[in-house]
């Protein structure tokens, strides 16, 4: 079960690239399966924890860039300044082409006017925080719109990649903080990885880090009644995250301590883990109904330990014989992040689109006020043709649009064509 590689060459993890995309398609389903009225009596319970997707991708990038970019004196491979620029080049046009996206969306929405609520969806509505999502508090509620001024300075944000720093309100394309916290977890890396990679405790180290990042939860329980900015500062806040992405970084110290004592997991072990991490899934599913208090526990902190051994336990999957299937892992792997980015622009078509295919098209020629009109309800049963399309339309924004766009930026900010070494290496790592 080993995900070692042979002497002399960089190991890889075809396991972890699964599981990056699994953690990717479940943020879509987290975002989405929520509007099918039909299984709304059931379906929280396969969305609740949608948080654990994208805290576990934290961590897996820690993991991962920790792998490709410290070398074996636990030392950056090459300078902090290209570092940066090549993390940059990898998220912003995933984040810039995703914004445009949602932005063109949200007008056409609130110009069509399909679903209810619809009218009041324009550049400028926002959603103030996640309490919603344990089905606590009203969505009106939630619901506002920015002046012009909020606007512009959203837009300034969201264009420098500091979105995640508002802790009053979601933007333009709700999702995408994750990539702002992604970003200054970069911005960090060069200073904290090798620091982290050499201490000689590690699990200790992600103990005491996990401790710590129940500190802020414990304080907004505490102190607060759940409003904002501070459940915005839980949900979002970078700095507030920046443990599971640290924790990354300590588990993959643990990870090649582990490896190069020849220390593997056996079947009973990782069975063992497995077991664990549902019964820390279904443990949480309970808790989450029991309040407010419980929500940001689990959020921030609480789960951690289940996502660390995930990622530990999906780092043990060899390298498969097959070429295809380690061809697909990439691929797969690869379109994770935009399937973060894109689900919820491409989700506000798909779903408007059907509603008008299941009334009556055939107004839309003659009186398309009338069309609109007469738009019928989701089906479950195309909800599978959503994720595909999904899936394939983000593998190929990945491979057509971003992977261009960011050789054409290292081009240019690096001021040199052949990427090395490390270059082929980061292609393995969160994008």
């Amino acid at each position: 079960m080993s995900g070692t590689a042979s002497a002399g060459s960089k190991e890889r993890f075809i396991g972890l690239e699964w599981l990056r995309f699994l953690l990717g398609l479940y943020i879509v389903i987290f975002h989405t399966l929520h509007s099918y009225p039909s299984i709304s009596a059931w379906s929280h319970y396969v969305t609740d924890i949608g948080f654990f997707s994208t805290s576990a991708f934290f961590v897996l990038s820690g993991f991962l860039l920790t792998h490709v970019y410290l070398d074996e004196q636990h030392r950056m491979r090459e300078p902090a300044k290209s570092f940066w620029l090549k993390r940059f080049s990898n998220l912003y046009p995933i984040h810039i082409g995703a914004l445009l996206l949602a932005m063109g969306v949200s007008a056409l929405v609130g110009y069509l006017m399909i679903a209810p609520g619809d009218g009041d969806i324009s550049l400028r509505f926002v959603v103030y925080d996640v309490n919603n999502d344990i089905g606590q508090t009203d969505w009106k509620s939630l619901n506002h719109t920015m002046s012009p001024l909020e606007t512009g300075i959203n837009l300034l944000l969201n264009f420098t990649l500091l979105h995640a720093w508002n802790p009053l309100y979601l933007t333009f394309n709700p999702p995408s903080w994750s990539i702002s916290a992604l970003f200054f977890f970069y911005l960090t890396f060069p200073w904290l990885a090798p620091r982290l990679r050499r201490l000689q405790k590690p699990r200790r180290a992600i103990l005491l880090l996990n401790l710590l990042y129940l500190v802020p939860p414990l304080i907004v329980i505490a102190t607060t009644n759940y409003g904002v900015p501070e459940t915005g500062i839980l949900h979002r806040n970078p700095l507030i995250r920046l443990p599971e992405f640290a924790a990354g970084i300590l588990l993959y110290t643990f990870y090649a301590r582990r490896r190069d004592q020849q220390r593997q997991l056996t079947t009973g072990q990782c069975l063992g883990a497995l077991a664990g991490i549902a019964l820390s899934v279904a443990a949480a599913l309970y808790l989450l109904g029991r309040g407010h208090a419980w929500y940001y526990l689990l959020h921030n902190g609480l789960l951690l330990p289940a996502q660390l051994v995930l990622i530990y336990l999906a780092a043990q999957w060899g390298e498969p014989r097959s070429e295809r299937v380690r061809r697909w892992a990439a691929r797969l792997g690869g379109a994770s992040l935009p399937m973060f980015a894109l689900h919820v622009p491409l989700f506000a078509v798909f779903s408007r689109v059907e509603r008008v295919l299941s009334g009556d098209p055939s107004l839309c020629s003659s009186d398309f006020s009338a069309c609109l009109g007469a738009a019928g309800e989701l089906h479950l049963w195309l909800y599978p043709v959503f994720l595909v399309m999904t899936v394939a339309l983000c593998v190929v924004f990945q491979e057509r649009f971003v992977v261009r766009v960011r050789r054409f930026l290292l081009e240019r900010l690096l001021q040199r064509s052949p990427r090395s070494h490390t270059d082929k290496l980061a292609q393995r790592s969160p994008r």
